[in-house]
């Protein structure tokens, strides 16, 4: 079992950054694939970022390469998401989500947990 909770959201300028965070409890962290998905307003919620156990594989979503980094501390059981250069397309509910396995990492039906999200919103 693994609970998340984000935190970090809120409201930033165009061109701005902002850091969100994901804490996790639960003794299997260190071995899940944890993933970042977000969801505007009347849309599918989508992939955005993905790291592996050891942080040394990581996937991002065409639309945030180069601009967003996703990272791991194992010792805090928390997972990051540095998010650089937004625009107002990148406002979304931001959730973290844990999956066992490194495949197919952009698939939200993959991950088993999910936290309650954490609200992004990026003005003009």
């Amino acid at each position: 079992q693994v609970q998340l909770v984000e935190s970090g959201g809120g409201l930033v300028q165009a061109g701005g950054s902002l850091r969100v965070s994901c804490a996790a409890s639960g003794r299997s962290f260190s071995s899940s694939t944890m993933g970042w998905f977000r969801q505007a307003p009347g849309k599918e919620r989508e992939f955005v970022a993905a790291i592996g156990r050891s942080g040394g594989n990581t996937y991002y979503a065409s639309a945030v390469k180069g601009r967003f980094t996703i990272s791991r501390d194992n010792a805090k059981n928390t997972v990051y998401l540095q998010m650089n250069s937004l625009n107002p397309e990148d406002t979304a509910v931001y959730y973290c989500a844990a999956r066992q396995t490194l495949v197919a990492v952009t698939i939200k039906n993959g991950y088993n947990y999910w936290g309650q999200g954490t609200q992004v919103t990026v003005s003009s």
